[in-house]
């Protein structure tokens, strides 16, 4: 069993259950290896959910920054930063989709890692939002956070056939834009 492999498997059960409600054991099972071989590629838990989790933050990086380069004005370059991102974590790589998860009852340590890993892609949000002509007295923290907030809430109530990913995300920043 590979590594990366292995990595897929449990990003998938972690997006589908969170990250404590997937143990060691289901990942082996669901990967069809024995519990203790995973420890060859992961010394803990922790170790693979961070691995994961790195491995989400790079794919939503490369996706967003892409994507943001083809665009030429502050609206377009949010636009297609919001499409990049729903659609990498509404991909089938589940990847991405563990940035969302709830990390609160992770051990502080594992937590304040992945929080770090967290706001340094959000950096790129708050240096788009930075540049947009909002009204005056427009607090550009909050606002960001709600754009984040509702597109990362997406995977909750998203089902493939109705509205694409990249329809959510513009109608998103457009019921957003003054």
């Amino acid at each position: 069993m590979s590594r990366e492999t292995l990595m897929a498997v449990s990003a998938r059960l972690f997006a589908r259950g969170g990250f404590d409600a997937t143990s060691m054991r289901d990942i082996a099972g669901e990967a069809g290896m024995l519990a203790g071989s995973m420890y060859y590629h992961f010394p803990s838990k922790n170790d693979l959910i961070a691995a994961v989790y790195e491995e989400g933050v790079a794919e939503i990086s490369a996706a967003v920054d892409a994507a943001v380069t083809k665009a030429d004005t502050p609206w377009a370059r949010l636009e297609a930063a919001c499409v990049a991102h729903l659609q990498s974590l509404l991909s089938d790589s589940a990847h991405a989709a563990v940035m969302t998860a709830d990390l609160r009852r992770l051990d502080a340590r594992l937590r304040r890692r992945l929080i770090a890993m967290r706001d340094g892609y959000e950096r790129r949000f708050v240096e788009l939002v930075a540049v947009l002509p909002l009204p005056p007295g427009t607090d550009r923290t909050l606002w960001r956070l709600q754009l984040l907030g509702a597109l990362n809430w997406t995977p909750t109530w998203y089902r493939p056939g109705r509205k694409s990913p990249a329809a959510i995300a513009r109608a998103l920043v457009q019921a957003l834009s003054p």
